[in-house]
């Protein structure tokens, strides 16, 4: 990676990891704010909690296509303005429905699909996949933070001054924005990072992708709901004062971040993803009825905590490469662009059923949800396809007429370690599956470059 693209990488991770702190901040606090709100209920925490996947759901990809229109860094300072804006508005609240548009407004700020283009139309095709990495794993990083420094913020600040704490993060997240990342000369059209309208019903009709989005929906649900029961446990079942949480999360986090890592290469080498992926989300399932029927134990109830998050860290992880595997050459952004819809969807109706299940029958409510939601995924799981063991690649052709396009699409195809070829004329693009063990590249670099 040249030094633009090291910059490019490096800021926009960061401003990724800015926003995304400021939300997950407030899961391990909001469930024990009840008190401290006016006219708050489970219910209503609950729908605070996942009031901004909702918004986020609905507005992500048009603002993906929106920055395909008028730019990219309008959009995100855009998002980014409103993001802020949502968190002075939940920073000032004294009621729960203030704060349940606050945390909306949060959510409208959806800048994932902006950044990702942005990042594209700043890299070179060999070196996308790192700078995708990075962003990735700054997201994880910012997830294992939030969860420590939440309850030490909320000790020292209180609830409004964690909002208060996003709201100066999103502001050095525009300061980076505008003056750290690097402008683009020009806009990239990349079907393999941003989403295409005309690809849309083709991916929502994939009966592998579905299987991907069900799953990640699950496991964002499942998320949200554990935050509605684990922080009241650990306070009044286990004895732990919600000013010590801290300790467990990152004791957790730390070494589930750690422990996952083993599995994540043993299914790549062994080509065992679908065998491990199963593995994990049964674990996912012990690992709830082990908090349920722990909670008043904090030694085994610190363990169960650990368990779940190995199991989650390594489906976070897993699911966005079986995305990228098993959408069709070309639709890859598409693909994405609904995974993620799914994502925070899973989140936001998470919030919305989860809280109200506890309202109404309490931790054994949760557990039965959790877990016949955990059943129905684990069951999908199974008939699943093995993933291919390919990868994306972006080829710039040497000049191509339409009426040439069959026979350069069929030559390219005969290359050895080619296993799907989409032709973009009009782009003079080929969109390409790939397995770079065995792809000739000296042949395929007759028909283009990247």
């Amino acid at each position: 990676m040249n030094q633009l693209e090291v910059r490019a990488a490096g800021a926009l991770s960061l401003v990724f990891a800015l926003r995304m702190l400021g939300l997950f901040m407030l899961l391990p606090i909001l469930a024990l704010s009840t008190e401290q709100i006016d006219g708050a209920t489970p219910a209503l925490i609950g729908v605070a909690m996942g009031a901004y996947g909702l918004s986020q759901a609905v507005l992500q990809i048009p603002a993906g296509l929106l920055s395909d229109r008028i730019g990219r860094k309008p959009v995100i300072v855009g998002g980014l303005l409103i993001f802020f804006a949502g968190s002075l508005l939940a920073a000032s609240s004294s009621s729960v429905e203030a704060l349940i548009a606050g945390r909306f407004l949060q959510g409208a700020g959806a800048i994932a699909a902006a950044v990702t283009a942005l990042l594209a139309d700043l890299t070179r095709e060999e070196n996308r996949t790192k700078s995708m990495a990075i962003i990735g794993m700054s997201i994880g990083v910012s997830f294992c933070t939030a969860m420590v420094l939440g309850p030490l913020l909320n000790d020292t600040f209180g609830l409004s001054g964690l909002f208060m704490v996003s709201a100066v993060m999103s502001v050095l997240a525009i300061g980076l924005v505008i003056w750290g990342v690097p402008t683009p000369v020009r806009q990239k059209a990349n079907r393999e990072t941003v989403t295409a309208l005309s690809s849309l019903r083709q991916i929502l009709g994939h009966r592998q992708l579905l299987r991907l989005n069900a799953g990640v929906f699950i496991l964002h649900f499942i998320l949200i709901a554990l935050f509605i029961h684990l922080p009241l446990a650990l306070q009044n079942l286990a004895g732990l004062p919600a000013d010590q949480h801290w300790w467990v999360y990152l004791l957790t986090m730390v070494i589930s971040f750690f422990a996952m890592v083993p599995f994540i290469v043993v299914g790549e080498k062994r080509r065992m993803i679908r065998t491990v992926l199963q593995g994990a989300i049964l674990l996912l399932l012990v690992a709830q009825l082990l908090i349920w029927k722990s909670s008043a134990n904090l030694g085994f109830l610190v363990v169960s905590v650990l368990l779940f998050f190995m199991a989650f860290n390594y489906l976070e992880a897993t699911l966005p490469s079986l995305v990228s595997r098993i959408a069709p050459a070309g639709s890859r952004g598409t693909a994405m662009g609904a995974f993620s819809t799914c994502q925070f969807l899973g989140a936001g109706i998470g919030g919305l059923v989860s809280g109200y299940i506890y309202q109404q029958f309490g931790e054994t409510g949760i557990f039965i949800l959790v877990a016949i939601a955990t059943a129905l995924w684990w069951l999908l799981s199974v008939t699943m396809n093995n993933p291919p063991y390919v990868s994306s690649l972006v080829m710039d052709l040497y000049p191509v007429v339409p009426s040439e396009a069959s026979r350069v699409s069929d030559g390219i195809a005969t290359v050895t370690g080619v296993r799907e070829v989409s032709l973009a004329v009009e782009e003079q693009t080929a969109y390409l599956k790939v397995d770079r063990q065995q792809l000739d590249e000296q042949h395929l670099r007759q028909f283009g470059d990247w």
